[in-house]
């Protein structure tokens, strides 16, 4: 039997989410980083991803006036610390030194990349769109990079990456069946 879902609870129905650690910069050059669970592709030609993020959040200010944000994707092996970035604010904390994740240089745009995260896509705003209570934030892709040690034959390997998902804010991974 199917139970029918009272309006507070109608994302119960939906599918995990994947989780991603988006890395962002102020007009100086500072970084900081927010844990998603809003994130999809949105077109392969040319490559553009979507990432919803909460007008409250220190980072839309941030990606909003920049124009760029990267999304890097974490592994289970950092899953207190995605945790954490999603937990605390950028105004008050600098992330990185708090978590003890490694800014990296990106190729393309001045947000860091996450050392630790073994993908990476630095993106540039083309579009933003606001939907209800976030804004979606449309980036296309102007370069990216993944572990060399997750790949096999130019594909990425799941139970090697080891991508995180959620729902609840619980933590899930991928496994052989």
């Amino acid at each position: 039997m199917k139970k029918v879902l009272p309006r507070d609870k109608l994302n119960q129905a939906g599918p995990p989410s994947p989780v991603v650690l988006v890395t962002c910069v102020d007009r100086d050059g500072s970084p900081n980083i927010i844990t998603l669970g809003m994130f999809m592709n949105v077109s392969i030609s040319p490559p553009m991803v979507c990432i919803g993020v909460a007008p409250e959040r220190y980072s839309h200010d941030l990606i909003k006036d920049q124009g760029e944000f990267a999304v890097n994707v974490p592994t289970t092996d950092i899953i207190d610390e995605m945790h954490r970035c999603g937990v605390t604010s950028g105004r008050d904390t600098d992330k990185f030194a708090s978590t003890g994740l490694t800014p990296i240089p990106a190729q393309r745009i001045r947000s860091p990349l996450i050392k630790e995260c073994y993908g990476h896509l630095e993106c540039r705003v083309v579009q933003a769109h606001t939907c209800g209570d976030h804004t979606l934030f449309v980036g296309e892709v102007v370069a990216a990079s993944v572990d060399e040690e997750v790949l096999e034959d130019g594909r990425l390997v799941l139970t090697k990456a080891k991508p995180v998902v959620q729902k609840n804010w619980s933590y899930h991974t991928v496994k052989l069946p």
